[in-house]
């Protein structure tokens, strides 16, 4: 390792191919909760499954190539934007003098891999933070192996944490060897682990003093003390000059918290993530500088998860973007129960183009059962406030929460179509270990996990069906899929010059298509239906 030119690479996300995990998924049985959920993210034309983004190369390829292939950097590509987590670790290293590069997305820089792979790199560092599954891990895992087989591979995140928490004894020890890494990091934060193992590996170190980790020592398990971290932010926002060489385009991420301000009871990020904690504003400036200077910048997306809380801090923020003038779009998670009119303001003279809502129900008694603490009529006088400032907004529900019924999904339902956001999504309730509901499974009768359980008043097919039918009746408002095309591309698209206009206008035809696929028409007028869908989209596309 003494002659390394590289200390440790860092990869953000392996977004397996749709085709590949379509068929992992359709092997549980088309009739199966998960295999339902995924319907909503793809159409079928002549047997060929296509997610969103895959129907917008598609369109792209007829309007504007004769049906040829896209060149490669003109493709759209869902996970495009610059990998946050990926970054974030790699300029946190860079400050205390590794030597560290980043991956973006593995899928599509393979070939970047493979060269840092022969710089013989003390490790790889891959992040965990969108994957319920080892699947994209072993993917990993495999091709560094085949490229590298001396490096040694870091696995940290929330898969990880995941794993910890659910499993126990031989159990965990089967998910860690099925990922087949060498060192696991189990913290909510890690980077702090990662650069002590970074110097354990050039050195010559004592891994077993490194807190937080696990790993492997002649086939015997060992899990150093739990330290808790805390990983100033002040200290270590991005410095996005540092990474100009790689092409960041014109849609970048940041964060300026850390954690959530709320408990909902279906979530348990701030269990993981730890008390929330603030950038200070002056550092949020100096970041939001070099994205200036870096040049081309657009759009930026702020990620966090109660970026309006509190809300002095918030105005401020944004009366700091105004005095700046900086040339941004911006978009964020908005929570309408913490707003005024002053707020909304503020928001549209700063540049503020849409926001995530994670309302998740319309009915009173399901959103006290979540523990929202957020009403129905703030949440209707905050999509208005937002229509009236030009402010995209988005509308995420969840359908078969504890307690839900037939009255409660009829609740929401009514919201969606009285308030019409500009785009929504309902998803099944998730039953996953660790979240704060599990401390009531006895209360509301829950058995079973994940994608299949049943409670006192529903069951998961009992809510796929209700999400069926929202998706059928609700009209004003356009569905958005989560599979690669989350409420997020369209600051990324918008950087790729697709106008909010032509966003809107695909998405309608293409939630036409995917009616089709959800109401089960018969081939004959699907068929005929389908054209003239696709005949929109492409005459759309000439423009793009």
């Amino acid at each position: 390792m003494a002659n390394s030119r590289l200390d440790c690479v860092v990869i953000g996300y392996n977004e397996i191919p749709f085709t590949r995990y379509e068929s992992f998924v359709r092997n549980y049985g088309i009739d199966t909760e998960a295999y339902r959920d995924l319907k909503f993210s793809f159409v079928d034309l002549n047997g060929s499954k296509l997610d969103y983004i895959g129907l917008m190369n598609y369109a792209l390829r007829q309007a504007q190539y004769g049906g040829r292939d896209v060149p490669s950097h003109l493709e759209f590509k869902s996970c495009e934007i610059p990998n946050l987590a990926a970054v974030y670790i790699a300029n946190y290293l860079r400050r205390r003098g590794c030597r560290a590069k980043h991956v973006n997305l593995f899928q599509y820089e393979k070939d970047k891999l493979i060269e840092y792979l022969a710089d013989n790199p003390a490790c790889v560092a891959i992040t965990t933070t969108f994957y319920v599954t080892n699947q994209p891990v072993n993917e990993m895992v495999e091709f560094i192996r085949r490229h590298n087989p001396h490096t040694k591979i870091v696995v940290g995140g929330p898969l990880v944490a995941n794993h910890a928490r659910n499993f126990g004894g031989e159990a965990f020890r089967a998910a860690l060897d099925d990922m087949g890494a060498d060192i696991y990091v189990i913290e909510g934060q890690g980077e702090l682990a990662l650069s002590q193992i970074v110097q354990c590996l050039q050195n010559g170190g004592d891994l077993s003093k490194v807190p937080n980790i696990v790993y492997f020592e002649k086939d015997a398990l060992r899990r150093t003390p739990v330290t808790p971290e805390n990983n100033p932010m002040d200290e270590n926002f991005i410095d996005w000059r540092e990474f100009a060489y790689e092409g960041l385009g014109a849609t970048l991420q940041t964060r300026t918290a850390r954690s959530c301000a709320f408990k909902c009871s279906f979530c348990n990020y701030p269990t993981r993530a730890g008390a929330l904690t603030l950038t200070g504003l002056d550092v949020v400036e100096k970041e939001l500088d070099t994205m200036l200077e870096v040049g081309g910048v657009k759009n930026v997306v702020f990620i966090d998860d109660t970026f309006n809380v509190p809300i002095s801090r918030f105005k401020d923020l944004c009366r700091m973007m105004i005095r700046k003038k900086y040339p941004f779009n911006w978009f964020s998670y908005f929570r309408c129960s913490n707003s005024d009119d002053e707020a909304f303001e503020l928001m549209e003279a700063s540049g503020c183009k849409g926001v995530f809502l994670g309302i998740e129900s319309g009915s009173p008694t399901i959103l006290k059962n979540m523990n929202k603490a957020a009403t129905i009529d703030k949440y209707r006088q905050g999509i208005e406030r937002l229509r009236e400032h030009n402010i995209l907004s988005f509308a995420s529900l969840i359908i078969g929460f504890p307690g839900e019924t037939a009255e409660t999904v009829r609740e929401t339902v009514d919201f969606i179509k009285d308030v019409k956001p500009d785009y929504y999504r309902a998803q099944m309730w998730y039953c996953e270990p660790g979240t704060p509901i599990q401390n009531y499974r006895d209360k509301y009768q829950i058995s079973g996990e994940g994608f299949v359980w049943n409670h006192a008043t529903m069951d998961s097919l009992e809510a796929m069906d209700h999400i069926d039918r929202m998706f059928l009746t609700v009209n004003d408002s356009i569905w958005l899929p989560q599979w690669s095309f989350d409420f997020w591309i369209i600051p990324y698209l918008m950087g790729r010059n697709i106008t909010p206009d032509h966003f809107k206008n695909f998405m309608r035809a293409a939630q036409d298509l995917l009616r089709l696929e959800i109401a089960s028409i018969n081939d004959h007028q699907k068929e005929s239906l389908q054209r003239r869908s696709l005949s929109t989209i492409i005459s759309g596309a000439k423009n793009w």
